[in-house]
């Protein structure tokens, strides 16, 4: 365009996208008399068409309030139940504090890479999981809906645990707990207590039969749990009310629901430390068994907790992130965020072992008590001599370590008939090796516990307050890892499709509160995330690092941040990340193929779990589940390659970004001289060279919108000026 000329005025028969503005904005600061020219678009013609289509006047991408609140939503989505039911296990699991090191390292060489690499793409990018990986590369835009996929199935069942918490939460406003004790059953001529509860325990009992009202197999649907149902309805009323509005809504619930867990653990913490047994507790928590470490089950369990405790995969931290200014600090954040949920885990560890050091010292203690009176029975009926008790033992106050020293005298002298004696041995770290996880753990585990609580009804209810907060901040990320890409590529209304999204989740999930419904939440967590995330996160990291070019990536990240990240991160994107997933993929497919497929059924009768297999059916849903997650990856991949699909029909190609929001490209243009740039997926449209002040407004140049949301390239439409050739743009 040759300088100080006038005012260009063009019509457009459609959307026109302002990147001629873009293009200027980044012209040589030096040319001052470019500076002073401008390129007005009529905006009026523009909104005209927008009418026309049926469509608002463009806002502006929502954007977080503060950067606090963008962090809450990410701890509160990376950190879940997992953290205080999963990492506890595996720690006491696999060698104790020991376990702590592959884990840091594991941390370090994918978690911290990959979850940096999810929050620049989704900040560079500015779109949800499907923009995002359809930017990159179009043959690869099915990573964007395998993922959303992916978090709709784990919505499903993740919700339900929820609905759990909920009833339980419900029910402890009254004392006792109604889990303290089996309840008596009366008929004709006595009262005795319910057999199954007195064969298990109250908690037990409680959890299987009061709560889930449990069949005693797969088959056995039982009908719908209508407790359990209420519930679910709540959890999804819960979910649909805070996501309705996107972050404008779930933002301010984030200051609650991610920091109240905080506080509920350090309140457990000071409590479970006061009490008779927790030092104990967490001393065997932490005692490293180095032994264990070296054997490759406990690397590969180290690496896929880290996996998805950090939500790597979901498309919920892509989405998070997108709504952050292009030159926030996601290299800061992603090392914040992993680090809290690390140190997230260890809380809640030296917790969970705190209150069940207690309840093993509690066992114990009723161990030594039972097994005193039966060595009084046998010294008064004459098979144990007097003289081999120590004449210091009163056993009516007996202690657990004058009992196993009496346990060890009689043992020795009595060692061939030992074992006809009926004798146990009281030891706290045999209670404590009872590892127990997830539901175990959290509803029958620990409701024990809180039920020797002075106070145990405000524990029960603080306790699974947070529950429900946890659930809830990670159910935050699940949602947005599907409205967002939806809502970004479809550009639907984001509450009609949160209300939709919700309701059919809910009745889909109503197969998860039938009386099996357990089996049916067993069998989701087991097959329908572990392999195919771990294939989305390879494809992730293969179209970042190969598509894209982890040179160009770089740059990108230099012009982000303002400075030049660490090599460590080019050497772990291009090298150690891609192998390290790729053998953590081969030994879960392993470690899927040697374990038999199958799920604990409660036996009412003998009141214990037993293993059962798949039936036949129930293996198709399995697999069915996981070939679903991954299908649209080949399925858009092959739409692609074989132009399936014509770009320039309004598909789902022709969708572009106008200040921050979707549009559709125009098809159609009357006349050669009115022709855009169109029809291209975001990948093929050329994109501007930016420089680092493309978020300045021009001088003289009042029209132009200051740091539009969105404009990175992403398929901007460009007027074909007649008298200005392409290279002079």
């Amino acid at each position: 365009m040759p300088k100080n000329s006038k005012v260009v005025k063009r019509e457009l028969d459609d959307d026109v996208i302002e990147s001629v503005k873009d293009l200027l904005s980044n012209e040589d600061s030096s040319d001052d008399a470019f500076k002073k020219s401008e390129l007005m678009v009529d905006d009026q013609e523009e909104k005209d068409v927008d009418v026309e289509e049926g469509s608002d006047v463009e806002d502006e991408r929502p954007a977080w309030n503060s950067k606090l609140q963008y962090i809450l939503a990410q701890v509160g989505f990376s950190v879940g139940l997992g953290n205080v039911w999963r990492f506890p296990y595996l720690c006491q699991k696999n060698g104790g504090g020991a376990y702590l090191v592959p884990y840091l390292i594991l941390l370090l060489i994918i978690g911290i890479p990959l979850f940096f690499l999810e929050l620049a793409v989704g900040q560079r990018i500015r779109r949800g999981s499907i923009g995002v990986w359809n930017y990159i590369s179009p043959k690869l835009g099915g990573i964007g809906f395998a993922s959303c996929v992916v978090c709709f199935f784990v919505a499903l069942y993740y919700n339900v645990i929820i609905g759990w918490s909920l009833f339980y939460f419900s029910q402890s406003f009254q004392h006792p707990l109604p889990w303290d004790q089996c309840p008596l059953v009366k008929n004709a001529s006595h009262t005795f207590v319910e057999p199954e509860c007195e064969k298990s325990s109250a908690t037990t009992y409680y959890w299987y039969r009061e709560a889930l009202n449990i069949s005693s197999s797969l088959s056995e649907s039982g009908g719908l749990n209508w407790k359990m149902t209420i519930c679910l309805l709540a959890a999804w009323v819960m979910v649909c009310l805070a996501m309705i509005k996107g972050i404008q809504s779930s933002g301010k619930i984030m200051y609650f629901s991610s920091l109240f867990p905080y506080v509920v653990l350090l309140c457990f913490l000071i409590r479970g430390l006061l009490l008779n047994g927790s030092v104990d507790g967490i001393r065997h928590m932490f005692t490293p068994k180095l032994e264990i470490m070296l054997e490759p089950k406990v690397w590969r369990e180290a690496a896929t907790q880290v996996f998805f405790a950090l939500g790597l995969g979901f498309g919920g931290v892509i989405a998070f992130s997108s709504y952050n200014k292009r030159d926030n600090n996601c290299h800061f954040d992603a090392v914040l965020v992993s680090f809290i949920n690390f140190f997230t885990s260890v809380l809640a560890t030296l917790v969970v072992f705190a209150v069940l050091g207690f309840k093993a010292n509690i066992i114990n203690e009723k161990c030594v008590i039972q097994n005193s009176e039966k060595i009084l029975k046998l010294l008064k009926m004459g098979n144990l001599s007097q003289d081999m008790i120590p004449h210091h033992i009163n056993f009516s106050s007996i202690t657990a370590e004058d009992y196993n020293l009496v346990y060890d005298i009689i043992q020795k002298v009595k060692e061939e008939e030992f074992d006809s004696l009926g004798l146990k041995s009281c030891q706290i770290e045999d209670e404590l090796d009872k590892a127990v996880q997830g539901t175990g753990l959290a509803f029958i585990a620990f409701t024990e516990a809180m039920t020797h609580f002075p106070a145990s009804p405000f524990w029960s209810v603080m306790f699974f307050l947070m529950l429900v907060n946890l659930g809830l901040g990670s159910m935050f990320g699940t949602i947005e890892g599907i409205i967002t890409p939806i809502v970004d590529t479809f550009k639907v209304r984001k509450e009609i499709l949160t209300v939709i999204c919700c309701l059919v989740a809910f009745f889909i999930g109503l197969i998860f509160v039938q009386r099996s419904g357990n089996y049916f939440v067993t069998m989701f967590d087991d097959y329908s995330a572990t392999l195919p995330l771990l294939i989305v996160v390879i494809l992730e990291n293969v179209a970042v690092i190969r598509i894209y070019g982890i040179d160009k990536f770089m740059e990108d990240l230099k012009d982000m941040l303002g400075f030049s990240p660490s090599q460590y991160y080019y050497y772990m994107w291009k090298y150690v990340s891609p192998f390290v997933l790729s053998c953590l993929l081969v030994a879960s497919i392993v470690q899927m193929g040697l374990s038999p497929p199958g799920y604990n059924a409660w036996i009412e009768d003998m009141a214990v779990e037993e293993f059962h297999s798949y039936p036949t059916w129930a293996m198709i849903v399995c697999i069915s589940l996981m070939v679903l997650a991954i299908l649209p990856v080949p399925i858009v991949f092959m739409v692609r390659r074989c132009n399936l699909i014509d770009d320039s029909s309004g598909s789902l190609a022709s969708v572009s970004y106008k200040r921050g929001r979707i549009i559709k490209e125009p098809v159609n243009m009357e006349g050669d001289n009115t022709s855009l740039i169109h029809g291209k997926s975001p990948s093929e449209v050329p994109s501007p060279n930016f420089s680092k002040n493309i978020y300045r407004k021009q001088t003289g140049s009042p029209t132009l919108d200051t740091a539009p949301n969105g404009r990175y390239g992403i398929g901007y439409l460009m007027a074909d000026m007649p008298d200005m050739p392409e290279s002079d743009l």
